[in-house]
């Protein structure tokens, strides 16, 4: 790649949200992107291509996007080629990640060894590194992760060059891209089609107070000092309307989609419910007014109808061990509401969805299942939200024994 600009951002995860999402705002802001990821083909194509296209779905035009971004001056490396650390240590000036939670373990030995190198050659430029995963304080992860991987015989020097010139910066992403595959082929049967279809809607915030100075500010991007305001709303909205849609959806049509789901009235009711109740606790905590938190739940809820985006419902729910796992988004809002003092009724519903999740398909929900069976219901529900609310999480539970002979429906 001929590079067009002097600053470098390396980004790890070439699917959907890095090229869809992540890798755009950077080119954008004047970054040469170069993605990393272990899939040969997909970075061959990009090596060779050095350019994409990028398709925004709008919810009022469907089959076609409204707009086409070209995105150029980007390259892609092999996750595991020697090359990579050398990039990281002599060109980088931002590094990113879209790799999912699980995955941030296994590129942290690459940056590592990135780092170190950096130190040895004495690089002082600014590096900062942001991973934009679904997952709360993601980059403070990483950061553990990194650190464990460096070499034991310097690492009192590299940990002090870190310190003096290494960002690690946490944020909230947030963009829902529609399924469809990482390194399709292309029409014509010409390679693959890194071509990648997004929703027009996205937010990215950063926490600003861990960032080296930037070389290149990033016009897509917010910067704030405290990030815990935006993950709690973001997880406490978004994700909660988004799992509490799926497991309702799933209840009455295995096989359906979020924009279908939501359009039901039973379970429109349920999810803005949900959404509400967090929502007068997030108001509560971090001082958002009601007017701006409910106009923030009115256009999540616009986004989910958005039928270009076709997402199933087994996608958005699945592992429903950890979205039932404290602090996440379901019993998360839970707890907070009652931390106030506040309705939790419609939480309580989506608590009793989440436990009928009963999909063979699922890793997580065949555990589920195994542990509601050998725990006992009852026992179960008691442990994870007490014996007043497990009361009512019962009789939600045993009131959706109908829902499978019941149809999605639409608003009259």
């Amino acid at each position: 790649m001929s590079s067009s600009s002097s600053h470098t951002a390396v980004h790890f995860g070439a699917g959907n949200i890095g090229r869809g999402f992540i890798g755009p705002l950077l080119v954008e802001a004047g970054y040469s992107v170069i993605f990393a990821d272990v899939d040969k083909e997909i970075i061959a194509a990009i090596h060779e291509d050095n350019h994409y296209d990028v398709h925004l779905l709008d919810e009022k035009e469907v089959g076609k996007p409204v707009k086409d971004i070209s995105v150029t001056d980007v390259d892609g490396i092999l996750s595991t080629s020697p090359e990579l650390i050398d990039k990281i240590a002599d060109d980088a000036d931002i590094i990113t990640t879209a790799v999912g939670p699980n995955i941030l373990a296994r590129i942290a030995p690459t940056i590592a060894k990135g780092l170190t190198r950096r130190a040895e050659k004495g690089n002082t430029n600014s590096l900062n590194i942001i991973a934009c995963e679904n997952m709360v304080n993601a980059t403070d992860k990483l950061q553990q992760h990194v650190l464990e991987n460096l070499p034991t015989d310097t690492t009192h020097k590299v940990h002090q060059y870190i310190r003096d010139h290494v960002g690690f910066a946490n944020c909230s992403v947030d963009r829902i891209v529609p399924p469809q595959s990482s390194a399709s082929s292309s029409d014509d049967g010409q390679g693959v089609d890194l071509d990648v279809f997004v929703e027009v809607y996205h937010e990215w915030v950063i926490e600003e107070t861990s960032l080296q100075p930037l070389p290149l500010s990033i016009p897509g991007a917010k910067f704030k000092p405290d990030l815990s305001p935006y993950i709690e709303r973001k997880l406490f909205t978004l994700n909660t309307g988004h799992a509490l849609t799926a497991y309702l959806g799933y209840l009455k049509e295995p096989t359906t989609t979020i924009d279908v789901a939501v359009l039901d009235p039973e379970i429109h009711k349920i999810v803005l419910g949900a959404m509400s109740e967090s929502g007068a606790a997030l108001q509560k905590k971090h001082g958002f007014t009601k007017k701006e938190h409910d106009k923030y739940i009115q256009q999540i809820i616009t986004r989910f109808k958005n039928a270009n985006l076709k997402d199933d419902v087994v996608r958005v729910g699945r592992s429903p061990l950890r979205k039932l796992s404290e602090g996440d988004r379901i019993l998360g809002p839970l707890l907070l509401c009652r931390k106030y003092e506040l309705p939790v009724d419609n939480l309580l519903i989506g608590v009793a969805a989440a436990l009928r999740y009963d999909n063979p398909d699922d890793e997580e929900s065949v555990e589920l299942q195994k542990k509601i069976k050998e725990t006992g219901l009852e026992a179960y529900v008691e442990k994870i939200v007490g014996k007043d609310d497990g009361e009512k999480v019962l009789k939600a539970y045993k009131g959706f024994e109908s829902w499978s002979e019941k149809k999605l429906e639409s608003p009259n």
